[in-house]
């Protein structure tokens, strides 16, 4: 049987911030489990890294890797995190 699309794993690899507010000076970059941060202010990269975190927390909540989560629970994990952030 046929999942709906919304319950289908996305098969998502990893996130990928782009910090546009920062200087030529600075080059900043972070990895981390399932995320590439790049760019920014000091301000916002901290902001992406934290942001990064707290879904990988949510992922880790769900207990099974990102590459298996569907639409709605992404869908879910961004409303629980704009709500906390």
């Amino acid at each position: 049987m046929n999942q709906p699309p919304e319950e289908r794993p996305l098969n998502i690899r990893g996130l990928l911030g782009i910090g546009l507010d920062g200087g030529p000076k600075h080059k900043r970059v972070t990895r981390g489990d399932n995320f590439y941060l790049i760019g920014g202010s000091r301000q916002t990269h901290e902001h992406m890294v934290e942001t990064a975190l707290k879904f990988n927390e949510k992922v880790e909540e769900r207990r099974k890797p990102l590459a298996e989560i569907n639409a709605r629970e992404l869908t879910e994990i961004a409303r629980e995190l704009h709500e906390e952030l």
